[in-house]
């Protein structure tokens, strides 16, 4: 077919190149199938000492958290809000159903971003040593991110280093902007990078509800019918993404060269524009330094968190390689079992699942 050599003229990586070519093959033929080696109940085209799997954007609320936000009524109860208040028998029940070995747990959008400084310092360590508690009880299944008081920075940054010393956490989560502003690039937060990089943890970035003049200027003729708009199907997308270019461009890296951020949500849109806007910042703003695709190949890894496409996954590897991508599921707001029947469908060798459902997260977060 003369459609391989014009697709495949630019170098890529070995592995990804020949499932690229099985997969599209196989499609052209209309005969792809999966492998039918049973393995949790699942499907997979790999061995079972191969198949730890580790999810690592996966949430819960803290009560003492969620009541200090005004007008939330912590007594609601819901199939949702059961499985973020569990931390024990639920949770893990629907982890083996699904075939899932470890969830790291990270507090729920807003967190601590959303809360005052003083407030924030104290809650902060207590739902941190809950959280802890809850993974001593099951130390091969539950491991943690750190919740944050990023409101007071030199704060935020004692808290990641007791979290990550004493309770053993392997990072820190933080969602969105302190307040309405308070993006991380600014250089009042540079000390959480700091402390991080000396660590050697990586903070992993979350949406958050974006400012309310994007709602109200892009999205408010259609939120009333179509709220999900305003997070998941759109708005996270832009507010992290953006969140994330502001870091990227705002030097922080060259002063800290070791650390390390995770997105999720394949990245929240960035791999697929990773070459327009490398190519449109060097066109205009190009001072000589590293570039935007360097910054970002070098310091950032990427998790699948509800996002389960086929294509935007090769996309990804494509552009950063299959070494930066981890598996999540993005719990309870997406369904684990959504997440684990994906894995036999997609079109990888056994080497690269192995590095996208544990090899990765294990490196990264020395599990």
């Amino acid at each position: 077919m003369s459609w391989r050599k014009d697709l495949f003229v630019i170098k890529i990586h070995t592995s990804i190149r020949k499932e690229l070519l099985r997969f599209f093959d196989l499609f052209v033929r209309g005969s792809f199938q999966i492998s039918k080696t049973k393995i949790k109940g699942h499907h997979s085209m790999i061995t079972q000492d191969q198949l730890r799997v580790i999810a690592l954007e996966e949430h819960y609320w803290d009560y003492e958290v969620e009541t200090h936000f005004k007008g939330r009524d912590s007594s609601r109860r819901n199939a949702l809000m059961d499985r973020l208040h569990d931390l024990g028998e639920l949770r893990l029940k629907e982890m083996d159903e699904a075939g899932i070995d470890v969830q790291v747990l990270s507090h729920g959008a807003p967190s601590l971003q959303r809360v005052d400084a003083e407030s924030a310092v104290t809650l902060a360590k207590s739902a941190n040593d809950r959280l802890a508690e809850a993974c001593r009880a099951n130390p091969e299944r539950l491991f943690a991110f750190a919740a944050l008081p990023t409101a007071n920075p030199k704060a935020a940054a004692d808290e990641l280093e007791r979290a990550v010393d004493h309770l053993s956490f392997r990072g820190a989560m933080i969602h969105g902007p302190t307040g309405a502003d308070g993006w991380l690039d600014k250089k009042e937060y540079w000390p959480i990078f700091e402390r991080a990089e000396a660590l050697n943890v990586p903070i992993y970035l979350h949406p958050s509800w974006p400012h309310k003049n994007f709602l109200e200027t892009y999205l408010s003729d259609y939120l009333e019918e179509y709220p999900a708009l305003g997070g998941p199907a759109w708005g996270y997308t832009i507010e992290t993404a953006t969140h994330a270019l502001r870091i990227i461009l705002s030097g922080v890296f060259d002063k800290y060269p070791n650390a390390k951020m995770i997105l999720g949500h394949l990245g929240e849109s960035i791999p697929f524009s990773l070459w327009r806007i490398n190519q449109a910042l060097n066109r205009i703003e190009n001072t000589g330094g590293a570039s935007f695709r360097e910054i970002f190949s070098k310091h950032f890894w990427i998790t699948t968190s509800g996002n389960f496409s086929n294509p935007a996954l090769l996309c990804c590897m494509m552009e950063i390689g299959i070494d930066r991508i981890m598996f999540s599921v993005d719990y309870p707001f997406v369904d684990n079992n959504e997440a684990t029947s994906w894995i036999p469908t997609i079109p990888l060798c056994e080497e690269d699942i192995s590095k996208l459902l544990h090899r990765n997260a294990e490196t990264l977060l020395k599990l």
